[in-house]
């Protein structure tokens, strides 16, 4: 599957001043952790936060734009993704400096176990939850990543994003509506960077938490798997792979896609899985959950993009 240049379609001269790398019907597969997919339009990986800005400045209002992150929790299906995938990159993005005594000023395309690291690093406490988490900083402001009983909210002060129109603003923890894997800005605003306010603590005490998230990581996640890591937010007062397993579906299959055996919440492709596999039983796991329990589970991997023609997933609870 293929789209029109949309290059070619808005005009390349309309893109002469943009020094980042504009793809055309770029794979967004090899840059998932789940290996599955079809193509973005177009991938535009903005040099830094100015050229983001000039490139959002410069492109029709009537063009969705699709941020994403590192990859970690993205099912992308096999019919691409219409319009501009926004891929920030570590050269531009990858940043980790002070921002006073207790904080650190960090690029959204940090990965969260360097944030861990450059928390340890600086000696503040508060950040080992990071280390356990498989993704970047921009998705974790974006979801309010957590793990181990934090959350993003209680570590993130005040971030720096590009709007849809190119402007570039600062918002605070507030301004983002944090609850428990959401926030409330809108999906086409694109994150560059964050500060974190940590405790001041030991390093020793600190790096045995990180420790203690990595052996538990280690033990209780199929982490050497390609997953999407938790595929279901947990219910209200439950955990996901509790309901999962209590419906038989821990090692439930289709295709090549498969609900780990180790960890019944996290989703794998065994080597040959489709987009359409993983959905497919994503539902078919909400649908025996609901069966079994009445609890009607929530998708925390994104599933973003067009099914190829002639494919549908059944059953098909929606989007929730």
């Amino acid at each position: 599957m293929s789209f029109p240049d949309l290059v070619e379609e808005l005009g390349a001269d309309r893109f002469s001043d943009i020094r980042g790398r504009l793809l055309v019907n770029q794979p967004l597969g090899p840059v998932t952790w789940l290996r599955v997919g079809g193509p973005a339009q177009l991938l535009f990986q903005p040099a830094d936060e100015a050229d983001l800005a000039a490139f959002m400045k410069v492109l029709p209002h009537d063009v969705p734009v699709l941020p994403i992150g590192l990859g970690s929790n993205l099912l992308i299906r096999e019919g691409g993704v219409e319009g501009v995938v926004i891929r920030l990159t570590g050269k531009g993005f990858g940043q980790v400096e002070a921002a006073g005594d207790t904080a650190l000023r960090v690029g959204a395309a940090v990965p969260d176990k360097r944030l861990a690291q450059a928390a340890l690093d600086a000696g503040l406490s508060g950040f080992a939850f990071y280390a356990g988490i498989p993704g970047g900083v921009g998705g974790a402001l974006r979801m309010n990543a957590g793990a181990h009983g934090a959350e993003t909210r209680e570590r993130m002060v005040e971030l720096t994003a590009v709007t849809r129109s190119g402007e570039v603003i600062r918002l605070s923890n507030a301004d983002m509506e944090y609850a428990y894997r959401h926030s409330g800005q809108p999906g086409d605003l694109v994150f560059t960077s964050a500060v974190f306010a940590g405790v001041p603590g030991d390093r020793e005490a600190i790096r045995a938490e990180m420790e203690a998230v990595n052996a538990h990581r280690e033990k209780a996640q199929p982490i050497r798997e390609k997953t999407g890591g938790s595929t279901f937010k947990n219910p209200p007062e439950n955990s996901a792979w509790k309901v999962i397993d209590a419906a038989g579906c821990r090692g439930l299959s289709i295709g090549g896609a498969q609900m780990s055996e180790m960890h019944c919440n996290f989703m794998i492709n065994t080597g040959a899985a489709t987009a359409l596999d993983l959905e497919t039983l994503g539902e078919t796991v909400r649908a025996r959950v609901l069966e079994n329990s009445g609890i009607r589970l929530e998708w925390e991997i994104k599933r973003l993009g067009r099914f190829a023609d002639g494919e549908e997933v059944a059953p098909f609870l929606g989007r929730g």
